[in-house]
């Protein structure tokens, strides 16, 4: 008989002690903060699923390979495993370390991109598009009609419209379109995966125009993993075989390790073209480091190099998918409205259906947030009008869940607070802007209560 308990693939070898506060300490709290749920100090948050970005917790043989780490400035050995882990699972001619993700996607798009360009993505992250929007360049999501129907069940909703992509390119002509940007998973659509099919279908239209294709690939793991369940013909390959395959349709990638690599911090670049990585490295150098750290220390190398082969461990994928799964379907099944089915590394509440009352000009998924924090202590994170402002189809709140940190018994915790939140969401108030920055208004903008107070 099959068994269908989840449990971790891994045992625990060291904790680390966290807080509880009371509802009256957190209301304090929250108005300190206003509103902001970036702006709450970590050690006042019970659960945190703000982002799995560089929150997860490391094995004990990165940990082992911390110890090895080269701190030459020029030329270590950590670069040399760094760079042979790479090109082992994604096949680019050069690696480009880089402090993490944006700094990648900075660098990517100041050298590749001007004013007046285009850049076509499913969709866009915010510090993708705030790099694209930086440079005068336009962020275009082109993400297919199904991955914009929250409750529409679909196997790969991330994928791209490859009609509307075509048509894009054509009608823009190939001069305005210097890079096409497959993001996998989609994070911004409900960290939906992309499948193979999608990709190569992509990868044809960028040969046909002579455009490179990139990847942001910061979750690609997780999609592999999504290709062998769910894509027939892939059911007896491994999750690197996959991944192998899928980025054999590119050209380059960028990538945040403090994702599907397993560490706390750094990132790469990747690309086959020999001119453009001479000219990302000069960038680099400027800004980063020396191209064989790039603003990290070796110590980050090496974890890295370890993570990025332990993140395609089918056990570790199979407890990730699931336990994932776990949480959605306990909270849907209850009548919550969800992104479906269940994104690889987060759960993706749908604001706008969970608070019909709340307006998106009101942060629907900011007031949601919020009251989540009220309520139990647990930090997510809005991605919606607040993040995206006009360009927000969906106003979502993201449970992203850091990599082997939290146990079931979490996760359960989680799903009551959400339950006990969906029983009085009709008490839950907009919200209104009182500052914003220029760019990524979310991390630092403050709100306040529409009607003065954000509960009854």
């Amino acid at each position: 008989m099959p068994v269908k308990t989840i449990i971790e693939p891994f045992r625990i070898k060291s904790v680390e002690t966290i807080s509880w506060t009371t509802r009256k300490l957190r209301e304090q709290l929250l108005r300190a903060a206003y509103y902001n749920l970036f702006l709450v100090p970590a050690e006042d948050v019970l659960i945190d699923l703000l982002t799995d970005s560089g929150t997860g917790a490391m094995s004990t043989h990165q940990w082992a390979a911390l110890m090895e780490g080269d701190e030459s400035y020029a030329g270590g050995r950590s670069f040399d495993h760094f760079r042979d882990a790479i090109q082992d699972i994604f096949g680019y001619k050069h690696v480009i370390p880089t402090h993490q993700g944006r700094a990648a996607e900075r660098i990517l798009f100041n050298v590749a991109c001007k004013k007046g360009d285009v850049v076509p993505n499913n969709t866009h992250f915010d510090t993708t598009r705030a790099n694209v929007e930086f440079v005068g360049a336009e962020a275009v999501d082109l993400v297919i009609p199904e991955g914009r129907q929250p409750s529409l069940k679909h196997p790969f909703k991330g994928n791209m419209d490859v009609q509307a992509l075509d048509t894009l390119i054509f009608n823009l002509g190939r001069v305005r379109v210097p890079l096409v940007m497959l993001t996998v998973t989609n994070n911004s659509g409900g960290g939906q995966p992309v499948s193979m099919e999608n990709i190569r279908q992509v990868s044809a239209v960028c040969r046909k125009h002579g455009i490179p294709l990139y990847f942001d690939a910061c979750r690609f793991a997780e999609n592999a993993y999504f290709i062998k369940l769910r894509e027939p013909g892939y059911a007896s390959k491994t999750p690197k075989q996959i991944a192998q395959e899928m980025f054999s349709y590119g050209d380059g990638c960028a990538m945040s390790a403090k994702k599907d690599g397993l560490a706390n911090i750094g990132g790469f670049l990747c690309t086959n073209d020999d001119t453009l990585a001479q000219r990302e490295k000069d960038l680099l150098i400027l800004t980063e480091g020396y191209p064989t750290y790039g603003g990290l220390a070796g110590r980050d190398l090496e974890a890295i190099a370890v993570g990025l082969q332990e993140v395609l461990h089918e056990d570790y994928l199979q407890y990730r998918i699931a336990s994932t799964a776990y949480l959605g379907n306990h909270i849907a099944g209850q009548g919550v409205p969800i992104v479906q089915p269940p994104g690889g590394h987060a759960v993706y509440i749908d604001a706008r259906a969970f608070l019909p009352h709340i307006p998106p000009a009101q942060f629907p998924g900011v007031a949601l947030a919020a009251e989540l924090y009220l309520e139990g202590g647990i930090r997510s994170v809005e991605i919606g009008t607040l993040m995206f402002g006009s360009a927000a189809k969906m106003d979502l709140v993201r449970l992203a869940i850091p990599r082997r940190v939290y146990t079931q018994s979490h996760i359960d915790y989680v799903v009551e607070v959400i339950l006990e939140v969906w029983k009085n969401r009709d008490k839950i108030q907009g919200l209104k802007l009182s500052h914003e920055a220029p760019f990524l208004r979310h991390f630092t903008a403050r709100l306040e209560p529409v009607e003065g107070v954000l509960t009854a």
